[in-house]
């Protein structure tokens, strides 16, 4: 199958691996020369996945009517800030029958549309497919075993993603619950630079599973209240990115808090960064959205008040404990 990739961050260049090693033919579009250039003439991407080979059956184009042209199927990896952009900028090129999939996580700032939506109105008249769950792109790209789910109203799209991505290392369930698999790939961000929060300010494991379980908490209410599935919350796209991305050393939403944590200033932390830590502009929209809802977030509510308001994080950590006294299951 030809296939395109728009976006060569990590998490591309990794999906563009991927299936280039199922035996797909890949274009892999990158806005970045320098990033075209190390990938076709030394088949690696220095700058976003540095270490790892590309495989045969990719290459790079800064021409994104190039990459689309020929594309039975699109995945869209552009940061969340800039995908309804990117996805506008190359609509007119996209074949009519082409399967479009949104592996992006987060939630747009000023519509608070889902990464899924804010494709559908870029691209009209095509089946959508969000990908999402715990997956490193550096292990990925590795060959480590990872499962995520790929998740549409269309089960046909879904299942054909399933099958052009799936090999013995990586792993694709189908699902049907679009706006739950969303969210917990947005909202898990800002539970990641909470945890990392917690970390700098040399507070312990207990401190961490309190948050990564409270945390799954707020996820769901907010999920719940949008119409998606509790059960989702509790698979790969909800509990299993919010355990990685919270816990694991490759993730810069908790390298991020860890810094803020530790004293640094947000833009201090975000200094000389390639790579979107997708945190901070998912917890303003989280933030944005848990208001419009009537949907208690507490720990949003702390992260949006220390990155953007001004509020020590010992102090934002110390009243999420000093909070009224509720039951558990609320």
């Amino acid at each position: 199958m030809n296939c395109a990739v728009i976006g060569a961050g990590a998490w591309g260049t990794a999906l563009a691996n991927v299936m280039a090693a199922n035996g797909h033919r890949v274009a892999l579009w990158a806005r970045e020369a320098d990033v075209v250039a190390s990938i076709n003439i030394s088949a690696e991407n220095r700058r976003f996945l540095p270490g790892v080979r590309i495989a045969q059956g990719v290459r790079a184009t800064g021409a994104i009517d190039d990459a689309l042209g020929d594309a039975e199927l699109v995945i869209y990896v552009a940061p969340s800030h800039a995908l309804r952009t990117v996805a506008e900028s190359g609509a007119a090129f996209v074949r009519p029958r082409a399967a479009l999939v949104v592996a992006s996580k987060g939630i747009e700032r000023e519509t608070l549309a889902i990464m899924s939506d804010v494709i559908a109105d870029a691209v009209p008249r095509h089946s959508v497919v969000a990908l999402s769950g715990p997956s490193f792109a550096a292990e990925v790209a590795n060959g480590q075993p990872t499962a995520v789910v790929a998740a549409s109203t269309d089960a046909s799209a879904a299942t054909l993603v399933q099958t052009t991505l799936s090999s013995d290392v990586f792993r694709v369930y189908t699902h049907d619950d679009v706006i739950g698999v969303e969210l917990g790939g947005a909202l898990k961000n800002v539970m990641a630079v909470a945890t990392g929060m917690a970390e700098g300010l040399g507070l312990g494991f207990n401190s961490r599973a309190a948050l990564i379980t409270r945390g799954l908490a707020e996820m769901t209410r907010l999920g719940v209240a949008l119409g998606a599935n509790q059960a989702t919350f509790a698979g790969l796209a909800g509990l299993g990115d919010l355990v990685l991305t919270c816990t694991g050393a490759l993730s810069r939403n908790r390298a991020l808090g860890m810094e803020v944590g530790t004293g640094h200033t947000l833009d201090q932390a975000l200094e000389g960064k390639d790579s979107v830590a997708e945190g901070v502009l998912n917890t303003v929209s989280a933030h944005a959205l848990a208001q419009r809802e009537g949907v208690r977030m507490p720990i949003v509510q702390a992260v949006h008040r220390i990155l953007f308001e001004g509020q020590p994080a010992r102090q934002a950590i110390g009243a999420l404990m000093t909070r009224e006294l509720r039951a558990e299951q609320d």
